[in-house]
């Protein structure tokens, strides 16, 4: 809906679930039921190397909640 062109690469061993490429940007996304991820993981996706136009999300959703938690990395 907002434009972007997604793939889903949820249990892929790799470290983002959902890229989304737009016209302007591209986006990373890791999704996580309940918890954020933890220290370890949260630098592993800090220091993935990419351009200056991506962002770099974390979606944490909750049960009984109708829209997820949102982190950018830095």
């Amino acid at each position: 809906a907002a434009g972007y062109s997604c793939t889903r690469a949820a249990a892929s061993l790799g470290a983002w679930d959902i890229i989304g490429i737009g016209s302007a940007d591209v986006v990373l996304v890791q999704v996580k039921n309940r918890d954020w991820p933890g220290a370890e993981e949260m630098e592993a996706l800090g220091g993935f190397r990419c351009p200056t136009n991506c962002r770099r999300l974390v979606h944490r959703w909750r049960d009984r909640q109708r829209l997820p938690d949102v982190r950018e990395v830095a």
